[in-house]
């Protein structure tokens, strides 16, 4: 152990310039864990060796510190309180004080006593539920539960305990039993109406979702229907009761795959959460999964798969990837066995599902063989050749619109992503860069970037994006814990797009998304239209490889630390830390009420302010300040609007209420009363704006091809067509084209500049 530390310490400084996500994907073949206290006891050393050294702003670890540890690891291992005793808690209570000394001391009394006891518990407790779950409840009786858990206090005994779960089994029943007779009483209902009249109401309900598929379906439901008999009280509720059983069982099988590493994972983030939210451990699958959600690509088959009892089912097949274009696996296919090349296949009945992912990936070019049990019984083996797999869904993407004769383009940007493996693979800077090009090549007047939802990822992305839309200046200034501050310059004249521009924001436009708001904005390149403010994030990660200091590692695979290594700020020397980025044009959403933003996390850090940057602002349009003054004006008296701040305030109410009734009668009153409460908010679902969105001719010609991609294009359409956000953001850049606008110099060069940096 003691050479581990003195290598830490040769190359500590390292830490402090490792480019963020440094590591690869690694071998999808599975390696070998040992399972040995000291490998948990090394990364306790590496991890508080990695924070001391590498974090902005490292934690004191003491017994102030161990006291917020113990809080949120108890948490974290019983957050409904339906397994652990209080006399459990009494017991671990002395530990409350002791785990900086345990850390310290790398010891893991702890975490043993807390893990094996929990087990314990989680196997007691399957007794329970099977047992409540054999006899009817009585619903007549006039009783309560809560499920604000925080609120509640821990089972003082097993009696008390068991007296839970018959509560929170009894509502699960209660809400299946309710659904089940107001389908019943629907279909009653409806008994009188011939199938022409049902299919007809079903085709209004369902809109522009409506196609042949769903229309023969919902036939065969009819049908069925018909040689059905009404069920009584005392089948529907045997039939709750069965599937709450059935929840259950697929919940403890899925409690069942995790090991002894994976709850060990949960205590090491609850150590490193207390230096600040986005401070996380990655046991070595879940550095896997980062890594494809940044870089939207893997080497595999291109299937999801999801457990079911003891088996793997294929879920879905990824659009483009070898699974999908072979033609021979489905979705519902169950996977029985898994060979790779010429080798024997290996039973994966009963192993974890990641297990059964580690062995169906593997790398480009690799063959692998699946013996697959089809929908219809028949048992087959489909040879697969594995591939580099791109998950659409994580690129940018484009659609056009017309307005008075004008066109417009909207790009959609879900994250920022890049692979860091791979500098001349595609990222969000290139995509983006493209999907510029392609709308000035269909003649659009204006572009808006659609950022909502989008959480962040690379900073070298962003700022290359910020680029696309200014001459050259700063764009994002990063200050290190020292006080060491770099601004982040686009040194290029060259602009991709000069002409009107507007970026769209929410509470969960996060970190990057931020940080191009707050740019576009600082700059008046862009009207920025959103929430009140953005997530409120201010702060820069790096990934590190944990494996780097453990030479001749006999524990497998460490994993990797994403810590804050560093604090962004706005080139006006402002922070988006807590604040966000407030928007030009404020629209409400229906969370606006609810606490989800960086403010309402723990242990985040202040905000501040550092010296502005050089800039200029842009010069090109004269009229943003009208354009925001047009729309503040227009959105006034906005019914929609003021419909849908009504909602979130609705939805705020909704979220405090956490008592149910669990009698009967009072429960269907219950949701009656919220059921006609929601009924007033449905013209915001019903709302259209009535414009038509279409994608590129080039999409358009992939569609013909793929069914897949031809579906989530028309919804995403769909979408943009009843979202008043979006028609806002049109009115604006209607509004900025008062001033006539200046050809665009071309993106090409401008293109091949991210593709150089």
């Amino acid at each position: 152990m003691n050479t581990i530390i003195q290598f830490m310490k040769r190359h500590y400084k390292k830490l402090l310039i490792v480019a963020a996500l440094s590591i690869g994907l690694w071998s999808f073949m599975p390696k070998t864990e040992v399972s040995d206290p000291e490998k948990d006891k090394t990364l306790i050393e590496l991890l508080t060796f990695v924070l001391e050294k590498g974090h902005y702003n490292p934690a004191v670890i003491d017994d102030a510190f161990s006291k917020q540890v113990y809080a949120e690891y108890i948490k974290s291992l019983d957050p409904s309180k339906r397994f652990l005793l209080q006399s459990d808690l009494n017991e671990f209570s002395k530990y409350e004080t002791r785990i900086d000394d345990a850390i310290r001391n790398k010891d893991l009394t702890f975490f043993d006593l807390t893990y094996n006891r929990l087990i314990k518990r989680m196997n007691e407790s399957k007794g329970y539920y099977k047992v409540i779950l054999e006899k009817p409840f009585d619903y007549t009786v006039n009783e309560e539960i809560s499920t604000e858990y925080d609120d509640i206090p821990y089972a003082s005994d097993v009696d008390a305990l068991k007296e839970r779960w018959r509560k929170q089994l009894k509502l699960s029943s209660l809400s299946y039993l309710v659904d089940k007779q107001e389908t019943q009483e629907e279909i009653v209902k409806n008994s009188g109406k011939t199938q022409q009249e049902r299919l007809a109401e079903y085709k209004t309900k369902m809109g522009s979702k409506f196609n042949a598929e769903l229309e023969k379906k919902f036939i065969a439901s009819l049908e069925k229907e018909k040689n059905e008999a009404p069920k009584t009280f005392e089948q529907l509720e045997t039939e709750a009761r069965e599937s709450t059983l059935k929840s259950l069982n697929d919940y403890f099988d899925l409690i069942k795959d995790l090991n002894r590493s994976d709850w060990f994972a949960i205590f090491l983030n609850a150590i490193v959460e207390r230096f600040d939210p986005h401070t996380t451990y990655f046991p070595a699958e879940d550095k896997e999964r980062f890594d494809i959600s940044m870089s939207g690509k893997l080497e595999g088959i291109g299937a999801r798969l999801q457990k079911k009892n003891d088996y793997t089912e294929i879920s879905e097949l990824i659009s483009g990837g070898p699974a999908w274009r072979g033609k021979e696996l489905e979705a519902g296919d169950v996977v029985l066995k898994v060979a790779q090349g010429d080798a024997e296949p290996v039973d994966v009945v009963g192993m974890r599902l990641d297990d059964v992912v580690k062995k169906i990936k593997g790398p480009k070019g690799t063959e692998v063989r699946l013996t697959v049990k089809k929908t219809d019984g028949s048992i087959r083996v489909i040879t697969i050749i594995r591939d580099e797999v791109e998950m659409e869904e994580t690129y940018a993407r484009s659609s056009v619109v017309e307005k008075n004769g004008m066109k417009y383009g909207i790009i959609y940007l879900p994250k920022f992503y890049i692979d860091f493996e791979n500098k001349d693979s595609r990222d969000a800077a290139k995509d983006v860069a493209i999907e510029v090009e392609r709308l000035k090549s269909a003649n659009v007047q204006g572009i808006i970037i659609d950022v909502r939802d989008n959480g962040g990822g690379s900073l070298k992305t962003v700022v290359d994006i910020g680029g696309l839309f200014i001459e050259q200046g700063p764009i994002v200034q990063v200050r290190t814990s020292e006080g060491k501050k770099e601004v982040l310059y686009d040194r290029d004249k060259k602009v991709a797009w000069d002409g009107p521009l507007v970026i769209m924001t929410n509470s969960f436009s996060a970190s990057a998304s931020e940080i191009l708001a707050a740019a576009m904005q600082d700059y008046k390149r862009a009207v920025i239209i959103g929430g009140k403010q953005t997530y409120g994030k201010g702060t820069v990660q790096n990934v590190i490889d944990l494996n780097q200091f453990v030479r001749g590692n006999a524990y497998g695979d460490l994993g990797a630390l994403k810590t804050t290594t560093q604090k962004f700020y706005r080139i006006n020397g402002g922070s988006t830390q807590l604040e966000g980025v407030a928007s030009d044009v404020v629209m409400p959403n229906k969370f606006a009420y609810l606490k989800m933003g960086e403010r309402d996390e723990k242990n985040v850090m202040p905000w501040d302010k550092i010296e502005p940057a050089d800039y200029s602002l842009w010069s090109k349009q004269s009229n943003h300040d009208q354009a925001i003054a047009n729309s503040k004006k227009r959105l006034e008296n906005n019914p929609q609007l003021k419909l849908i701040d009504e909602n979130a305030k609705w939805i705020d109410q909704r979220d405090k209420e956490n008592s149910f009734s669990l009698e009967l009668n009072k429960f269907k009153q219950d949701q009656k009363r919220i059921e006609e409460g929601s009924k007033k908010f449905k013209a915001i679902s019903d709302y259209s704006n009535s414009y038509k969105f279409q994608s590129l001719p080039y999409e358009q010609e992939l569609m013909q091809k793929d069914e897949v991609l031809k579906e989530k294009r028309e919804s995403w359409h769909e979408s943009l067509s009843k979202d008043i956000y979006v028609e806002e953001a049109i009115r604006v850049l209607d509004d900025l084209q008062s001033v006539p606008v200046k050809k665009p110099v071309s993106s090409q060069l401008k293109k091949q500049k991210t593709l150089k940096s």
